[in-house]
């Protein structure tokens, strides 16, 4: 991927401005070049936020953090007992102080900013839409998945007072919890990707899931400008949101003749995605380093984003050509196998239905060697609660029509999936994925394509890294 135009690690923070920002008091005369809240992974210089969780309290890592080579620490002082002779922001709630610090981020901020929603298509939405931006000016954008009460305002501490443009993902599980981070990130352009059945444990219905999504608006500028997929089933219903939240415009984009960001034509190929479209009246042809429909309809969100932010649109399709699928959201390797190669495709990071149905006809429309075969590697999708194992099952027919050849599985819900297939379609089947992993690592041969797929916490990894393993292996497996 090509690197994107980013701010450097200049001082971010002195301790004088991170006191006034979250109402702490400062130990020390001291400056921080990034933000952290885990200590393991902090770059030197970095501040280090002991935050308390619900099932564990960072406090306890406060001297690692600053052995590591941390900046400076904010802390509650009564959870260390006696402080240690360090720079340290001390304050009364560490969650409150560093939702406070990215308040005062965004509000120093010169940057025009988007914040992404939606079922699916987050993550890579707003990694498209940093690439794209960050070919026109500075950028600055949530890091993996950091979307949540801790991720958003983690994003927002680390926003560069000097970016020219901010990409900040929004997500939920539980209802209410977008409105609040929204109003936090205070985004110029706000993004729905699309409203799936996703969580729908903890929501009674697709529409509610669309009400959470459409709490994006709450955060809204004024003067700011909804972008929504029209071809979505919960469109109108976004858009009226919208409106009534104060959105001046509301700018759609799909394959509806009347969306204003309308996709044209497209030609998938096995490792990128042509395109050409309508945005917002001016015909656009550019090429995506990922392939996949999805990719194609994401890359029409992002290109709105772009015109309503002020950016050059040829500048930033072009840009689009360096992206490539984040790890574990369809990223692709080609493993030496044998006499021959192995195509990995690993989408191992989340799951839903839409998501499942868009990854199998990405393995349909991978090739395979010759003798391959197309082999899905399933794990359950969680957190859809009563309805789980009739979505499971629903599958079934969308693996026949892709044309997979095998199916492998784990998890209870997975085993129904398993079960309304055709017999010589069911490969195998485990309790958990490390079970599983041996049993796929067996089968494969050089030809096939091999695509990994489950909620988190199906734990798909696992057989991705086996696979991995495999490269050089001796041909043989069979099925």
């Amino acid at each position: 991927m090509t690197a994107p135009a980013s701010v450097d690690r200049r001082a971010l923070w002195s301790a004088a401005e991170i006191a006034g920002a979250v109402g702490g008091v400062a130990t020390a005369d001291f400056a921080v070049t990034g933000v952290s809240i885990d200590s393991r992974t902090l770059n030197p210089g970095d501040l280090f936020v002991a935050l308390v969780g619900p099932n564990n309290d960072a406090h306890r890592f406060v001297a690692d953090a600053l052995a590591r080579g941390a900046g400076g620490a904010m802390v509650v002082s009564r959870r260390l007992g006696a402080p240690p002779a360090a720079n340290l922001v001390l304050v009364e709630d560490t969650q409150a102080a560093l939702e406070a610090l990215g308040r005062a981020a965004r509000a120093r901020s010169p940057a025009r900013i988007a914040g992404i929603t939606g079922s699916v298509g987050k993550t890579g939405t707003k990694e498209a839409l940093r690439l794209a931006l960050g070919a026109l000016a500075p950028t600055h954008a949530s890091e993996a998945s950091y979307n949540n009460m801790w991720g958003v305002p983690l994003s927002l501490a680390r926003l560069p007072p000097d970016a020219r443009f901010g990409a900040f993902e929004i997500g939920t599980n539980h209802p209410g919890e977008i409105g609040p981070l929204a109003r936090q990130v205070r985004p110029h352009v706000a993004v729905i990707t699309n409203v799936e059945a996703a969580h729908t444990e903890f929501f009674p219905s697709i529409e509610a899931i669309a009400d959470e999504k459409a709490a994006i608006f709450e955060g809204l500028e004024p003067g700011g400008t909804a972008i929504l997929n029209r071809d979505n089933a919960q469109f109108k219903r976004l858009k009226g949101a919208a409106k009534a939240a104060g959105a001046t415009r509301v700018l759609s984009f799909g394959s509806d003749p009347k969306a204003e960001v309308r996709l044209k034509d497209c030609v998938l190929h096995p490792t990128v995605s042509c395109v050409t479209a309508s945005i917002d009246g001016e015909t656009l042809t550019y090429k995506i380093g990922a392939p996949g429909r999805h990719w194609v309809v994401n890359s029409l969100a992002v290109l709105a984003a772009v015109r309503v932010l002020g950016g050059d649109l040829g500048i930033a399709g072009l840009a689009l050509a360096g992206m490539a699928a984040p790890k574990g959201r369809g990223r692709r390797h080609v493993l030496a196998l044998g006499d021959g190669e192995l195509t990995l495709i690993d989408d191992s990071y989340n799951a839903n239905p839409t998501s499942m149905r868009a990854a199998f006809e990405l393995l349909q429309a991978t090739p395979v060697g010759r003798r391959g075969r197309r082999i899905a590697v399933l794990g359950d999708m969680l957190e859809l609660g009563e309805a789980g194992a009739g979505l499971h099952r629903a599958l079934a027919p969308d693996l026949v029509r892709c044309g997979i050849d095998l199916v492998f599985g784990t998890g209870h819900l997975t085993r129904e999936l398993l079960d309304a297939l055709p017999t010589g379609r069911r490969a195998g089947f485990a309790a958990t994925s490390r079970e599983l992993a041996p049993l796929v690592t067996a089968a494969v041969r050089p030809g096939d394509v091999v695509m990994v797929k489950g909620s988190r916490g199906s734990v798909m990894p696992a057989v991705v890294d086996a696979l991995l393993a495999l490269a050089d292996r001796p041909s043989g497996g069979r099925a």
